[in-house]
């Protein structure tokens, strides 16, 4: 890795990678005991590291180019609290964690809703269990990854983009439920289905730590206890309508139809059904602009510039407030619509969206 031998003089032990995640349906389901359904992006945030004989910990960011020596005696703030929470997480848990050196880069786009703090926890955790030789199998790895978001870096996150980041196989989407943590891998090769998946950067900014992300969550645990029941996972829509706070109503209907939409989806997936997931996806756009309350209006812009320009459907992915959006499109149709949701942003002055086609890739692994 030359970004290693430029920052630090020698090559490194090991490099490994880890992506992002896009999230085909399933929003706010994760931390409600829900049912999510992700795929890894091929962007991927690569780390460099090797081993040093003391307790401390030096991390280098090629994208702020600043260098960061820590040894946990101090809370770590910034970007680099995803990485000293890692190793923090792991040392909680009981782990022998190496001191060690690493380098970071990245091509997963920051602030877009594509979890580039779960690529970047995800391949430090990687890295840090190879390099320690550490006892910690695959399954089990998410949960630790998500808690040094939770606990250390602050944000109240669910376990789907840490078992995204990690769990994930090319060609597949994963079918996560987020009580049990079981997985089971779901084809989705959407080429062979003359589709494609566009995702849409809109560069709205979206920021989950200012609070509205906690709020969402902070609402669903009340409504799940106004109704007696652990989750939201286990509501009705019948339950749901006597519920008397009209917010709480809106959120819990919001988790209890999306549940179901990813039910639904996996069940047209196993059957070959790709382009009749497309109203699926647009109905959960519908729920999480309306009951949910967590869209904008680029994304709502994009979302709707897209279906006009023919998409089997579109939504936001991500926890909102901004970020990016899917479409389902014919594969020769990419360049149509992606102009539509161009000239659509252009005509509300918009910044330029960003947009790419998205492929299922592999989760964290050693290069």
């Amino acid at each position: 890795m030359k970004q290693f031998v430029a920052v630090y003089g020698a090559e490194p032990e090991g490099v490994w990678a880890a992506p992002g995640r896009v999230n085909l349906i399933g929003e706010h389901t994760d931390y409600n005991d829900g049912f999510v359904l992700p795929f890894a992006l091929p962007q991927r945030t690569v780390v460099g590291a090797s081993r040093v004989d003391t307790p401390e910990w030096t991390v280098w960011s090629e994208q702020t180019g600043e260098r960061i020596t820590f040894d946990l005696s101090e809370h770590v703030a910034g970007w680099a609290a995803y990485v000293a929470g890692v190793v923090w997480v792991l040392r909680e848990a009981g782990f022998d964690v190496p001191g060690a050196r690493m380098a970071l880069t990245s091509d997963v786009p920051l602030g877009a809703g594509l979890s580039s703090s779960a690529a970047l926890e995800s391949s430090v955790l990687t890295a840090l269990a190879d390099l320690g030789g550490l006892d910690l199998p695959v399954d089990e790895r998410p949960a630790l990854a998500q808690r040094a978001e939770n606990d250390y870096a602050g944000m109240p996150c669910g376990i789907m983009d840490q078992s995204a980041s990690i769990r994930c196989r090319a060609g597949h989407a994963l079918f996560l439920d987020c009580r049990t943590l079981e997985v089971e891998h779901i084809p989705f090769d959407v080429a062979a289905a003359g589709l494609a998946v566009l995702v849409i950067d809109t560069k709205a900014p979206h920021r989950h730590v200012t609070g509205e992300y906690a709020a969402r969550r902070t609402t669903c645990e009340e409504a799940a206890h106004a109704l007696g029941i652990p989750a939201l996972r286990d509501a009705t829509l019948a339950m749901v309508a006597d519920l008397a706070d009209p917010v709480q109503q809106r959120r819990a209907r919001h988790v209890v139809t999306e549940d179901q939409r990813v039910l639904d989806t996996v069940a047209l997936l196993r059957d070959g059904r790709v382009r009749e997931i497309g109203p699926l996806m647009t109905a959960s756009h519908a729920s999480m602009r309306d009951d949910f309350e967590i869209t904008v209006p680029e994304v709502d812009t994009a979302v709707e510039a897209a279906l006009s320009a023919g998409a089997y459907g579109a939504r936001m992915t991500g926890g909102g407030f901004g970020g990016c959006v899917l479409a389902l499109v014919d594969a020769d149709a990419t360049n149509k619509v992606t102009s539509a949701v161009t000239d659509a942003f252009a005509a509300c002055g918009y910044t330029p969206p960003e947009p790419f086609v998205a492929i299922p890739g592999p989760g964290a692994t050693r290069l």
